[in-house]
């Protein structure tokens, strides 16, 4: 009893202690910032005849502190996470060069301490001819060539000759991931690398989407457990360096590559996120460029990229048959045996502003245009007028190329739309019947155009949806398209695909639909009006489908 009643006493003391320490945990206890940072830097190949090192420009570091529980080093745009605080940099920039180093030290709660030094390294390392092909001497801009076979490839990162080039494993086909939500974002990116003095930079506009390998969904919290598209913000303009490359490649097969690393400050990427800010080029031309880049958390494989200087646009779908045609080449109300008026206000659940109206006030056609302007006028009850037109029981279809040349109205809360309804939406209502969106545009942010896809399941503003910007929408003329099949739905603005969907069975959009042009005012996608707004146009120059 007597020693149970010890091991109970001192099982008590040491759960009270843990208990205190628990709480100190929670409340940080006393934030102490490191102390007595030390920086260990050693030059490779430095001697003492030659202390700026053997030209490679790799220095090591190794920095420790009291109290620290991580540490970062920022050299140049740079920041370099090392928990360790040991560092191997190999700095690339073709000389002999001094250069500005900060380190870190972490402490409990978010303390830190820090402290900079230079350090003075020699780099016989240069490229020029690749620094030249990559930026143009200026600025280029790189897009995926997706229409070659493997432009998305992966295989071993072994020593073996015969496979470790190109992707042993798997070889996206041609404009493979056009076709479906999750990945189309791929073909979206725009890497620009552009020369500054003897420094080059790197931007990467990727529609607001990345295509994320999903052995890194969880930097995005995502769980979807196959490569995905998400939302991911890269603004910013990374640094780029050249090194030699370090691959495997480098010695056993070394007539399959450059040997030129690009190295991609803060984190950035090619387009596809596989967890490295490193690509050996195995080779690059004045408008073509392979690049391979280890995996980041598993060493055993690599991945290769294939870019090209042309945008990536997707042959068409055999639709050559004009079966639809309005050039509004006939002066006054638009040609009755292909639209009628659709009137009324609210736009029908959205929470517009203007009166749908018919007659010459908000449409007519005139010099071989179609007009349909919205004009801030009180009509029954509506503090806005405007014109809506559709081909409902004239012209109905399913599947085909859709092509309207258009110059779209301006000015906050305008709202033009080129879109289509599923014929059965009498029967069946809406979202059952499906609508494809071909265009939106929202004055509120000019420029920025829209197409998406309602079905149930993805109908209001939940609707599946891509968006991409053009210039001068509002005083040129510009073609809007969508081409339409039984496998894909695909949207173009001229002739340039930026979104896509992969269609099926199992929607609405397999069966005929009806045209419609309009431009609303305000509601739930049009946002606030401008109330200094008196009226604006959109312009058809032509509609025409295909077949």
């Amino acid at each position: 009893m007597k020693n149970f009643i010890n091991k109970l006493g001192i099982a008590v003391f040491l759960t009270l202690i843990m208990a205190s320490c628990q709480e100190d945990d929670h409340e940080f206890g006393n934030l102490v910032a490191p102390t007595n940072l030390q920086i260990s830097r050693t030059i490779v190949g430095s001697t003492a005849e030659d202390p700026l090192g053997d030209g490679s420009g790799i220095v090591n570091f190794i920095a420790t502190a009291n109290d620290a529980i991580s540490y970062q080093y920022v050299i140049g745009a740079s920041t370099i996470n090392s928990p360790s605080g040991i560092l191997q940099h190999r700095f690339n920039r073709n000389g002999t060069n001094t250069y500005l180093v900060t380190v870190v030290a972490n402490g409990r709660g978010g303390v830190s301490t820090s402290t900079s030094f230079e350090i003075t390294v020699r780099s016989d390392f240069s490229d020029p001819e690749t620094t030249e092909l990559l930026t143009g001497g200026n600025t280029k801009v790189w897009y995926w060539a997706a229409s070659e076979l493997g432009h998305l490839g992966v295989g071993p990162n072994n020593s073996d000759p015969l496979t470790n080039y190109y992707g042993n494993y798997y070889q996206a086909t041609p404009f493979e991931k056009a076709g479906s939500p999750t990945s189309s974002c791929l073909y979206e990116n725009i890497l620009t690398f552009k020369l500054v003095g003897d420094e080059i930079r790197y931007t990467l506009d990727n529609g607001g989407q990345t295509f994320f390998n999903t052995s890194y969904e969880s930097v995005v919290g995502g769980s979807a457990g196959t490569d995905t598209c998400y939302d991911y913000d890269v603004s910013g303009e990374k640094v780029v360096t050249l090194s030699p490359s370090e691959s495997v490649l480098v010695t056993t097969n070394p007539t399959r590559t450059t040997g030129t690393a690009i190295n991609i400050s803060d984190n950035g990427f090619m387009g596809y996120y596989i967890g490295t800010s490193t690509y050996e080029v195995l080779s690059i031309t004045e408008n073509r460029m392979v690049v391979r880049a280890v995996m980041g958390n598993d060493p055993a494989l690599a991945w290769y990229h294939t870019f090209s200087t042309s945008p990536p646009v997707q042959p068409g779908s055999g639709f050559t048959t004009l079966v639809f045609e309005d050039n509004f080449e006939v002066s006054g109300a638009p040609n009755p045996a292909n639209w009628t008026f659709e009137t009324g206000a609210g736009g029908w659940g959205n929470n517009e502003l203007q009166h749908y109206r018919d007659g010459a006030n908000n449409a007519i056609v005139e010099n071989g245009v179609l007009k349909i302007t919205a004009k801030k006028e009180n009509f029954s009850g509506s503090a806005y007028t405007s014109a809506r037109i559709k081909s409902e029981n004239k012209f109905e279809f399913t599947y085909g190329k859709v092509e309207v040349r258009a110059k779209l109205p301006e000015g906050a809360g305008t709202w033009p739309a080129i879109w289509m309804l599923g014929a059965n939406f009498p029967e069946t209502g809406w979202p059952q019947s499906g609508e494809i969106d071909i265009m939106e545009h929202r004055g509120t942010t000019p420029g920025v155009i829209h197409s998406t896809l309602h079905l149930p399941g993805n109908s209001a503003g939940d609707g599946i949806t891509g968006s991409t910007t053009i210039s001068n929408v509002s005083s040129e003329f510009h073609v809007y398209s969508v081409e339409w099949t039984a496998t894909t739905i695909r949207f173009f603005v001229d002739g340039t695909q930026f979104h896509s969907f992969a269609n099926s069975a199992s929607t609405p959009f397999n069966a005929d639909f009806f045209l419609i042009l309009n431009v609303a005012m305000g509601g739930t996608f049009g946002g606030a009006v401008d109330p200094g707004f008196v009226q604006s146009t959109m312009e058809i120059d032509y509609v025409k489908v295909y077949q």
